[in-house]
């Protein structure tokens, strides 16, 4: 049976009905930028797999720490047992982070709750029990129960879940000094994505929000969490969002290119205070144990691709592309269809004023060798750092032409 079929019939895929409304690639092989399909037409990739492989597909390195470690040790569970590659992954992202106890997670979701939870703990081990959170309008911090209660209610793919959601409390980021000194004790922390808003609508802000969140939660003693885990990893052009503010939070989410896109896991980092004040109180432990955290083969990839980041010139990359994006994607501002344009490091952004195009800008983009995954009014890309620049203006001239054919 071919794929497509067996697919309509049992595969149930991720924002979709089953059978699939929308019309769905069979995938046969990738290498680096490179999607090939199962009838042979190749694709550029302008989404570096949901931003995950910003090594690109099939990096030799991560292939081989993947092999070396398949053959020593798949998988042995992190409860009361621990291995090198675990250790040795917490140690490097507590350098990278300045945070230094970390809890390794199975995905971008889970370690979102991980971080809810652990920062109700941290109130609760300090007298208070508060349940409640400040997150952002627009706010997208994944798809779980807890993390669909800091996604806004009112603008986010989670609306349809209504009453059964955790209700928290959202703000612009104009008034979220305002917002955080009103409900200082109410509240068990304080949740942004930092500099650009993923999902909720790829918006770039001012890096003053963070500090001003930074400062009042120190002054209040809120834990503040911020979620890297699409920013992460050098995708705005430093390694983290929050160094654009020169701020430590005191949990931080991330995910996503951990792995360079190769596996599946994720991590939550914390200040000692936050640890201590839990471990050292009668609670004493996190409640969380993933079957699969800490998994070796994930493990092994991340710390090769956290290597590979490190021996490579990613900075200069990110700038070139952060270049080629505005050089390419500004003029499109000038056209009727076209609400704004913005970019900052891997990522490009064409915001339309209509968002009943995104199927027909897709089609177009497949059509002349592009994947391209728009969302609602946004058409954008956010690539892989060895992408070559025949590569991405390739991306950028279809998306241009499928954005005027409009």
């Amino acid at each position: 049976m071919k794929i497509l079929d067996l697919d309509n019939q049992h595969t149930w895929h991720p924002y979709n009905s089953l059978p699939s409304k929308s019309v769905i690639l069979p995938v046969k092989s990738t290498d680096k930028q490179t999607i090939t399909l199962e009838d042979g037409r190749e694709l550029v990739d302008a989404m570096s797999s949901w931003w995950s492989a910003i090594h690109g597909y099939n990096h030799p390195t991560l292939v081989k720490a993947l092999e070396t470690q398949a053959n020593i040790m798949p998988h042995v569970m992190f409860g009361g047992l621990t291995h090198q590659p675990a250790t040795s992954l917490c140690k490097k992202i507590a350098d990278l982070t300045n945070l230094p106890s970390v809890f390794l997670a199975d995905s971008g979701s889970v370690s979102v709750e991980v971080a809810l939870k652990t920062a109700i703990l941290y109130k609760k081990a300090k007298g208070k029990n508060v349940s409640k959170f400040i997150a952002l309008e627009n706010a997208y911090h994944g798809d779980t129960l807890g993390c669909m209660g800091v996604c806004d209610p009112e603008n986010s793919m989670h609306s349809l879940y209504g009453d059964y959601l955790p209700k928290n409390i959202f703000t612009s980021v104009e008034n979220l000094e305002k917002t955080i000194k009103q409900y200082k004790d109410e509240v068990a922390g304080v949740i942004v994505e930092p500099i650009v808003q993923g999902a909720g609508g790829m918006k770039i802000h001012s890096p003053k929000y963070l500090q001003i969140a930074r400062e009042l939660c120190t002054q209040y003693d809120i834990p503040f969490i911020v979620d890297e885990i699409a920013t992460g990893f050098g995708h705005t052009g430093l390694m983290w969002g929050c160094d654009h503010a020169n701020i430590t939070p005191d949990i931080m989410c991330m995910g996503k290119g951990l792995t360079g896109g190769m596996m599946s896991l994720a991590a939550m980092a914390t200040s000692k205070n936050i640890s201590d004040t839990i471990s050292n109180s009668d609670i004493g432990v996190i409640m969380h144990g993933p079957t699969f955290m800490g998994n070796p083969l994930a493990c092994s990839v991340a710390n090769a691709s956290l290597d590979l980041l490190k021996s490579t010139n990613w900075q200069d990359k990110v700038k070139n592309i952060e270049a080629i994006f505005q050089k390419e994607l500004k003029p499109l501002k000038d056209l009727d269809i076209v609400k704004d344009v913005r970019n900052i490091g891997a990522i490009g952004v064409v915001e339309l004023k209509d968002d009943s195009k995104a199927q027909i800008v897709q089609d177009y983009c497949v059509a002349n060798g592009v994947w391209i995954r728009p969302f609602g009014k946004l058409v954008y890309s956010i690539v892989s750092y060895n992408i070559t620049d025949e590569e991405l203006y390739k991306i950028t001239s279809t998306m241009k032409k499928a954005i005027k054919s409009l």
